[in-house]
């Protein structure tokens, strides 16, 4: 009782119970543009033109009015978009702001996605049901729509509080953290960070902001155009779990960023897996260990980065990839291996779009369907979780076992997880590994709920005469409380629809979309 009247009062008082990257590790995140998630009830569902790069509704009070499906899917943890004020005036080049990202004044709220009372009230709800909120964060730049701004209406409204109006130069890190995003006709005028006042007022204004609105981690946009010893100050004045965008496949440059903050998302993972499994594409499966390796030696801890297939940045996989199965063994490798899953709206109803303003399309024309990957991602969210908070497998490192032309096999913690790049087809080829489990050990595929034993010299050998789809195997004794296939009494071994199997194991077809669906059910 004790206990609850100290939390209670603290909350009482002000203060945010920070959530930390050891308390982050173990989440996963269902990344939610406010404008495009779902709308009030009673609106029209057939209103919003992607192309018109407008509004379309979708508020803070939507989200929280339809969590279920997000937190049905297993996430526990959900990023939104900026939540500051942006630019309010006559439609631009590029349209209107209803993304988020158009920084006016910081320190007002963003009145298109609802008040104070609203944001207040999504957060918590977020936390009545066990979740975080991360919120995403602007402060490299502000919006205009003249290189000459008048900043009057801003946070920061001195102009030398802002770089002087120059074009990146992208061969040149300086220019590229002190030089102007965006273009003439709609400019980002780069704030200057590296300004004492400047940053003491940021300071000031993420504190007050993560403690306003309880929020327990922060995204923050564009983190490789401020000089990384910005970030540290800024990130304990927050006193949350802090995760930068370094969109850059340089592993020196990016992992330099852990060192000011705690997190980034992975974008050179992200980039080795468009390289290795998308359907048509080059097959570079190399590329995935090889960068997998990299992240290892060179990041300070693998195991809180932002993982990632989709975002408002990058074209949807739906868009680089026809083959469904090249998804569902992403997916699988995402959430497996090193690092916090993050899942960008629809992409588990399987929306396209090729880039800006395509790939920001509305999530409601979908209907909320329970698709495969939709139920792929609950399986998946449901095996983390459990071993989130039931092993130590969260904070062990990916070892990558085995790595072929068509294939890859890790292991972290216990579990082993073995994805291919060959497609749904049925393909005369196998993909083995050798685990440091003993002869005749005994585990299941969670996604086909078939025990698998293993062979001599801890052998695993998946053939994929029906396909090309993921496994992960588990062992007994780790599913018998995890609600995950029925363990106890199940000795039957067989292969996995469309796919995987062990070359000893007795022949009994089962569907893998199925399984998913009765998984679920």
């Amino acid at each position: 009782m004790f206990h609850l009247i100290l939390l209670v009062s603290i909350k009482f008082i002000g203060f945010t119970l920070a959530a930390t990257a050891d308390q982050w590790r173990g989440r996963s995140i269902y990344q939610v543009i406010t404008d495009r998630y779902a709308l009030p009830e009673g609106a029209d569902t057939n209103a919003c033109n992607v192309t018109a790069q407008t509004w379309c509704g979708g508020t803070w009070r939507t989200i929280q009015d339809n969590l279920d499906y997000i937190q049905n899917a297993g996430f526990t943890a959900i990023w939104i978009s900026p939540v500051s004020q942006n630019y309010e005036g006559p439609r631009t080049t590029y349209g209107d702001p209803y993304h988020g990202y158009w920084i006016a004044d910081a320190s007002q709220l963003n009145t298109r996605f609802g008040t104070s009372d609203d944001l207040k009230a999504l957060s918590a709800e977020l936390h009545r049901r066990g979740m975080y909120l991360m919120v995403d964060i602007v402060a490299n730049n502000v919006m205009s729509t003249s290189i000459t701004t008048n900043f009057s209406t801003y946070m920061f409204k001195d102009p030398s509080q802002y770089h002087p109006y120059c074009p990146i130069d992208w061969n040149n890190l300086t220019s590229i953290q002190n030089c102007w995003l965006g273009d003439t006709s709609v400019p980002l005028p780069d704030v200057n960070t590296q300004d004492p006042t400047v940053a003491s007022t940021y300071g000031s204004w993420i504190q007050n902001l993560v403690q306003e609105y309880d929020i327990d981690g922060l995204r923050i946009d564009g983190a490789k155009h401020v000089q990384a010893s910005f970030w540290p100050s800024f990130c304990e004045s927050a006193g949350v779990f802090c995760m930068g965008e370094v969109m850059d496949t340089n592993i020196t440059l990016t992992s330099s960023y852990q060192q000011a903050m705690d997190s980034i998302l992975n974008y050179p993972l992200y980039y080795a897996i468009v390289q290795g499994f998308t359907i048509p594409g080059p097959g570079n499966m190399s590329d995935v260990s090889t960068v997998m390796g990299q992240i290892q030696n060179s990041f300070k801890d693998p195991t809180i980065l932002g993982n990632f297939l989709e975002n408002q940045d990058v074209p949807r996989w739906h868009s680089v990839s026809v083959d469904p199965q090249s998804l569902m063994n992403a997916m699988v490798l995402t959430f497996m291996s090193d690092g916090i899953p993050i899942l960008y709206y629809g992409q588990e109803q399987y929306v396209d779009g090729s880039g800006d303003p395509y790939n920001r399309g509305p999530l409601w024309t979908t209907g909320y369907q329970k698709t495969p990957a939709y139920n792929l991602t609950a399986t998946l969210n449901k095996l983390r979780n459990y071993l989130v908070n039931n092993t130590t497998w969260a904070q062990s490192r990916t070892q990558v076992l085995h790595m072929t032309s068509q294939g890859l096999a890790i292991m972290k913690g216990n579990v082993v997880t073995i994805v291919t790049n060959i497609g749904s087809p049925p393909q005369n080829t196998s993909m083995y590994a050798y685990t440091p489990w003993p002869n005749s050990f005994s585990s299941n595929d969670i996604l086909s709920c078939k025990q698998w034993a293993v062979g001599s010299n801890g052998s695993v050998e998946v053939e994929y005469s029906k396909g090309g789809t993921p496994i992960i195997l588990v062992p007994d004794d780790i599913l018998e409380a995890s609600g995950l296939c029925r363990v106890a009494g199940d000795s039957s071994t067989s292969d996995v629809s469309n796919g995987g199997r062990l070359r000893i194991n007795v022949p009994i077809a089962v569907t893998f979309l199925g399984v998913l669906l009765l998984l679920i059910m």
